[in-house]
């Protein structure tokens, strides 16, 4: 079974440098570029990616090597630590995924026929990248492409409604939830299952569409982030925190500290458990893990 530490280590991890610093204004080319000419990370691993205020940072976790710009949201670095995904924005409100190769520089845009799709999010093997993406009929989905631009699928089986915050439940599957259920789909698009999430986690949460659901390894726990009922002074909207849903035993335990409130957290391949959460007065996130 997966055994989970409930010793939280939790640091402050500042911005070694801003590295580089580009304009919204800009085009997705341009910022991308920007960003590529000022950032070598030639024999180096950086296995971590989050945001940071208005930066974004890739972390090597054992040597805490930063590095960071600005320009970009919803980072996220592939399994092997060379590729990082991201999303940019232009001026009219454009949203896409580009990766870049850290070691060579090379950069893409993945080839999807929307203008807005984001946050992607890796398989295991770091040959696919899932993320959301908004349809001609507006709503939200699921998209499914490979790194090379190739095999792309929407999963549309339940296409009545939207489809937020996507995670990988192992190479073949993929979960995402419309605030009330949680659905598993297989890599055709095929709806595999669907959960109530009251049913899992009970009522006592509340779920937004940037909440997301993760399940261990050996599938015997989830976790995830929701808000609570904790009242923070000068915190809008509902404290989120994140805990782990035994299913089993139906227990859920919560592993953030009270206090914070957690809008991101990511599951490793190998069911390390990361986030990141702001203390009052709530304008700067602390990026915790647990092992």
């Amino acid at each position: 079974m997966t055994k989970i530490s409930t010793t939280i280590l939790s640091i402050l991890i500042p911005s070694v440098a801003l590295i580089a610093s580009c304009s919204n204004n800009k085009s997705e080319a341009e910022n991308t570029k920007a960003i590529l000419d000022t950032v070598s990370l030639s024999s180096k691993n950086f296995a971590l990616a989050y945001q940071d205020g208005d930066k974004i940072v890739a972390t090597s976790i054992d040597t805490m090597k930063q590095i960071s710009f600005g320009g970009a949201t919803d980072p996220a670095i592939s399994p092997d630590g060379n590729k990082l995904a991201y999303t940019l924005s232009d001026s009219a409100g454009n949203r896409s995924i580009w990766v870049a190769d850290m070691e060579n520089k090379s950069q893409g845009k993945l080839q999807v026929n929307s203008n807005n799709y984001y946050q992607a999010m890796w398989s295991a093997d770091g040959s696919t990248i899932a993320f959301n993406i908004f349809n001609s009929k507006h709503l939200w989905k699921i998209g499914v492409i490979k790194t090379d631009n190739s095999g792309y699928v929407m999963l549309d089986s339940a296409s009545k409604i939207n489809i937020y915050a996507p995670t990988w439940k192992n190479e073949k599957k993929i979960i995402g939830h419309d605030l009330t259920r949680l659905y598993t789909f297989d890599l055709t698009g095929k709806l595999i299952d669907t959960k109530l999430i009251s049913d899992l986690i009970g009522k006592e949460f509340s779920i937004a569409s940037s909440n997301r659901f993760f399940f261990t390894k050996d599938g015997t726990k989830l976790i995830f982030n929701a808000g609570n009922a904790d009242a923070l002074d000068g915190l809008n909207g509902p404290n989120e925190a994140v805990y782990i849903l035994d299913l089993a035993s139906k227990k859920i335990q919560r592993i953030s500290p009270k206090g914070v409130h957690v809008a991101y957290v990511f599951l490793t391949a190998d069911d390390r458990i990361f986030y990141s959460g702001a203390e009052k007065p709530f304008t700067h996130s602390k990026f915790m893990w647990q092992i």
